[in-house]
């Protein structure tokens, strides 16, 4: 009817740019604030055309999606959406957005960061002063350094070419290995990631997280790296086999790890809590208010533009605009 408003369901927390910019346009359907919400879901289901996503950890799949017959949009929260299954959303008529480039510099900024704690041992140093150690002894010297240092980078796309530019300013050398060679990326492509893997010390994992992607990093592939190996994860915790990784850490197969993501997140193995060689974030490659605001206004703006009749903003490349039904 004429004058009513689009139903979007919110499923994640409650956002405040996010509530506050989609209430004051649709009426928004909050699910972590329903007492009940199967109930909810059941109640409204049949007349939700848009969903905003804002928690990777809940599965929006086909048997979800297929209890709101008339959705049309998905709009997430972050680059990666493994978490949609965004090709029955293609073959459904539904688009899915994410939020890419507003995050690329923020989240290489912070791959640097885990990148130079990691082989200079930054915050190790940083406990040895805090227990009071410093008066007796200096912290040794890190085993690691960037200056003899090949990074090797899994994933070339927005954020992975951002994370080499800054690389290339510390006057480090880096290669990469993807499905294909990227247009305009004048850094040695690798077809095979265990060739690549014996040809540097240094892997830095930014692509994308999913069923293709998954355990790409395995004992294999540690093996390749070698004893002064260092594994960097800012992708997700899928990508490597996290036991075969606990392992060659445990064995000495490769030297230490830096990770900002988990297969289990936020529980992380209490293995890799009580190495002393591993540096451990909390999943906050693009954790600034500064960042975060914009991923979630993006959020909104996708679902404002579909609303409107305009193309969405950044719809994903399984579910193109204008959407094929």
């Amino acid at each position: 009817m004429a004058g009513e408003k689009t139903e979007v369901l919110l499923v994640g927390p409650l956002k405040p740019r996010i509530v506050d910019g989609l209430s004051a346009v649709f009426t928004l359907h909050k699910l972590a604030a329903a007492k009940d919400g199967e109930a909810l879901i059941n109640e409204v289901g049949p007349r939700v055309r848009g969903i905003a996503s804002c928690l990777t950890s809940t599965r929006i799949d086909g048997p979800f999606m297929s209890r709101l017959p008339k959705l049309e949009i998905v709009s997430s929260f972050g680059v990666g959406y493994d978490h949609i299954d965004a090709k029955w959303a293609g073959e459904h008529g539904v688009v899915v957005t994410n939020t890419p480039e507003v995050l690329n510099e923020e989240v290489a900024d912070t791959a640097l960061g885990l990148l130079l704690a990691t082989v200079r041992e930054l915050p190790q140093s940083e406990r040895h002063l805090r227990a009071g150690k410093w008066p007796q002894a200096p912290y040794p010297l890190s085993r690691a350094t960037l200056r003899d240092r090949t990074i090797g980078i899994v994933g070339m796309g927005r954020i992975g070419q951002a994370i080499a530019r800054r690389i290339d300013a510390f006057g480090v050398p880096v290669v990469y290995h993807s499905r294909n060679p990227q247009k305009d990326v004048a850094y040695r492509h690798y077809p095979n990631l265990v060739e690549m893997a014996r040809d540097v010390d240094t892997l830095m994992l930014i692509l994308p997280g999913g069923a293709a992607t998954k355990n790409i990093v395995n004992a294999e592939v540690l093996k390749a790296l070698g004893p002064n190996g260092i594994v960097i994860n800012m992708a997700r915790g899928s990508v490597i086999d996290e036991p075969a990784l606990i392992k060659a850490l445990q064995d000495k197969t490769i030297l230490s790890a830096g990770l900002d993501v988990f297969v289990n997140e936020p529980q992380v193995p209490a293995e890799l809590i009580a190495m002393e060689n591993v540096v451990l974030f909390p999943h906050v490659g693009s954790g600034s208010v500064y960042t975060r605001n914009k991923m979630d206004q993006l959020v909104v703006d996708n679902l404002l533009a579909w609303n409107a009749g305009k193309p969405p903003l950044t719809p994903v490349p399984e579910t193109p605009w204008p959407v094929r039904k």
